[in-house]
């Protein structure tokens, strides 16, 4: 029987999507000095569109050169690496997969070797371990040049060859700032009730189509929440999904988190609390919720781990599209497995990854267990997708030894920023 996970799916644009697939986006940090996609990257994405995706959604791509999330991250600003970023998506294309380039701003969320004052909403500085430094308040020129950079980035991938374009308006980014009362304390028109916080995404939004035209998929990134008191709310979201169904979006990813609740990667906090069931899809409730507010596509990433379960996600509640990310280091093979009817569960084990079973304690509350365990998740696959950039296979089996990877983000960081900053001291 035929799953309806390789049905296609049409989006209000009028592009059609092969099966309800979608490689959400991941960090590659894999550019040199130059902020440029290499083969790596042409690499990596072959071989995760050989994978039977439907779309694959790179990581956040930035948009101003002097505002990265990670050093390694590629920025797209004029045309000068037009042809590798034309070669990245070309590789990216196999079998009918599209390739979607995930536009980025890190505002706040800017590392402190980068820049010692990134940008942000509002002068609120994210308190991680002194890894990023106090952000200034964006004036209004700020404003318009950060949005005319999103338009710009856009530009440049469809005229790469890109397929569609994603806004990242989630994690704690530069759009998230802006949603969220926590980090946006502005009392002029970008500032204050939720229609004049979502302003900025809404005008990204606009500035982004007015350049790409009526026919090219334009898809968000939101949270469902950020989890934090105060902050961003599933009510919110129901409302920005509202108005982003009347601007014209052609499909919404929902997430949730920042990097001070990093749920994204983790799940729920109510979620990590329950011990006798079985956690899959953290942020289909919320997805539920928007659903009742908008008929537009949902993407839905976060926790996917049986075809059953993504199965029920379509057919019981109403979402379009199921996002994978993790499971695809390791398994780059899952989706066409699982269309295939080869496999049944995607699971994998993170206990090795977890520095609690040590001095920490099985239980453990402390914030720095939690900050080098959540680490040393994400650094895992991205050894995995390392490994795939060079041709190679992932490794599938976990090493005890979270720390390891802990120290491999730190050293990854910090020389990159500094062989970066060297390297334009040069030029």
């Amino acid at each position: 029987m035929t799953s309806i996970l390789s049905q296609p799916l049409d989006l209000p644009c009028g592009v059609q999507v092969k099966n309800r697939f979608g490689k959400s986006a991941m960090t590659e940090a894999m550019c040199g000095p130059d902020d440029d996609p290499t083969q790596a990257h042409a690499t990596l994405y072959n071989r995760w569109a050989k994978g039977g995706m439907g779309v694959q959604l790179t990581g956040n791509v930035m948009v101003d050169r002097r505002y990265l999330e990670r050093p390694g991250n590629v920025v797209v600003e004029d045309n000068s690496n037009l042809s590798a970023l034309s070669a990245w998506a070309e590789a990216s294309k196999v079998d009918g997969c599209q390739i979607w380039m995930q536009i980025s701003h890190p505002g706040r969320q800017c590392p402190i070797v980068v820049n010692t004052r990134p940008l942000s909403p509002s002068a609120e500085k994210l308190q991680i371990l002194g890894l990023f430094g106090k952000p200034r308040a964006m004036t209004d020129d700020d404003i318009e040049d950060a949005i005319a950079r999103y338009a710009k980035t856009a530009q440049i991938a469809q005229k790469a060859g890109f397929d569609g374009v994603q806004i990242h308006g989630a994690h704690g980014y530069l759009i998230s700032q802006f949603l969220s009362p926590i980090t946006n304390q502005r009392s002029d028109e970008f500032g204050g009730s939720l229609e004049n916080r979502a302003r900025f995404l809404r005008r990204v939004y606009a500035a982004i189509r007015a350049v790409v035209g009526t026919d090219f998929p334009v898809a968000v990134k939101l949270n469902s929440a950020d989890f934090q008191k105060g902050g961003f709310t599933l009510e919110d979201s129901c409302q920005v999904a509202k108005w982003l169904q009347e601007d014209g979006i052609d499909l919404i990813e929902l997430s949730g988190g920042t990097y001070e609740k990093m749920s994204f990667v983790n799940g729920t906090e109510d979620e990590q609390r329950d011990s006798t069931k079985r956690r899959e899809a953290y942020f289909l409730d919320y997805a539920r919720e928007v659903r009742k507010a908008v008929s537009v596509p949902i993407m839905v990433t976060g926790g996917f781990r049986t075809r059953t379960a993504m199965e029920a996600a379509v057919t019981e509640d109403g979402i379009d599209m199921i996002g994978l990310a993790r499971p695809l280091c390791v398994l780059p093979d899952a989706v066409a497995d699982i269309l295939a009817g080869k496999v049944e569960d995607i699971s994998s084990d993170e206990s090795g990854l977890n520095i609690g079973r040590g001095r920490f304690g099985a239980n453990t509350k402390s914030w720095l267990a939690n900050l080098v365990n959540t680490v040393s998740q994400v650094e895992f696959y991205a050894w995995q997708m390392t490994r795939m950039s060079r041709g190679q296979e992932p490794q599938s089996e976990l090493r005890n030894n979270a720390t390891l990877y802990f120290l491999w983000y730190l050293n990854r960081t910090t020389m990159r920023g500094i062989g970066r900053k060297f390297a334009k001291r040069r030029s």
